[in-house]
This record gives C-alpha cells, structure tokens and sequence, in this order.
C-alpha cells in the first residue's frame, strides 16, 4: 500500500485566492461605509490590505509555478 501524499498546490491557490479576496476588501470598504468611525478605521488598515493582496497574489503565482514544473517532468 502506497500513501499518497496530498498536494499543496491546490491549498496555496486557495489561500491566496482568500488572501487577495481579504486585502481587495479592506482597500475597497471604506468607499462603501456610511459611519465615519468604520470608516475611518478600515481606512486605516490599507498597508495591511495591500499586503494581504501582493501576499495573495505571492502565493497563487508560486502555486502555478510549482504545478507547471510538476508537469514537466
């Protein structure tokens, strides 16, 4: 019996399809919230928005590599 060993690739697309999901979020809240104090809060975290964004996109990009390479060989 052979274990199979489960792939990562899948679970990087998924966080960082999450992660993009979060940071788009966080950048684009504050355009849409009524209250001042959400707002201005929301706002407040957008170094954390575009982290988790370039983060997402870090994480999908190298889950693609590593599936194309897995393909070539």
């Amino acid at each position: 019996m052979a274990s199979r060993r489960p792939t990562r690739s899948p679970r990087m697309i998924e966080r960082g399809v999450l992660c993009i999901l979060i940071g788009a979020a966080v950048l684009i809240a504050p355009q849409f919230l009524s209250s001042p104090g959400w707002r201005e809060t929301i706002a407040g975290a957008h170094v954390v928005g575009w982290f988790a964004l370039v983060l997402g996109i870090a994480l999908v990009v190298v889950a693609l590599v590593q599936r194309t390479r897995g393909k070539d060989r």
